[in-house]
């Protein structure tokens, strides 16, 4: 099981975690899952394996592709929060060969994000991978967004 569990500490060590986690679940998500024929298309897809569940109080619980849909902490396929979320679009987007992303920190002020998603560049246009969302190009509204490129 590819898991970091740690008590959270800030966002720089959440991002290591989550570009640690990127990397290893390439390898699962090139010889498990689909190519895309667009954004929207892996989208539906993923939205349709997982279900959001909280991080437990006070820990950053970061999963790979692979332990998120197959065996991960809560025991049900699919469990994550935001920032699985974003591993998982991250390591599709990269197999698909779609390498313009962004990471996208969400929050009420500058030091303290409560919300991450992914944003993917798809032949010139941009779209919204927030799969705590219902559907494509949905951003919710917050007073900070800050755009990082991957």
């Amino acid at each position: 099981m590819a898991i970091l569990i740690s008590n959270y500490t800030d966002i720089n060590a959440t991002m290591r975690g989550i570009r640690t986690q990127v990397i290893d679940s390439l390898d699962f998500v090139c010889n498990n899952l689909p190519k895309f024929k667009d954004p929207e298309q892996m989208f539906k897809t993923l939205k349709n394996l997982v279900t959001y569940k909280n991080d437990p109080q006070g820990i950053e619980l970061l999963q790979t592709a692979q332990t998120l849909l197959q065996n991960n902490y809560w025991g049900v396929p699919g469990a994550g929060d935001c920032d699985c979320y974003v591993i998982l679009v991250l390591s599709c987007c990269i197999a698909n060969g779609w390498n313009n992303q962004q990471i996208v920190l969400c929050g009420r002020s500058k030091i303290a994000p409560v919300h991450i998603y992914s944003m993917v560049n798809f032949k010139g246009n941009d779209y919204c991978m927030d799969l705590t969302n219902a559907y494509i190009n949905i951003e919710r509204k917050y007073k900070f967004k800050q755009y990082l490129k991957v």
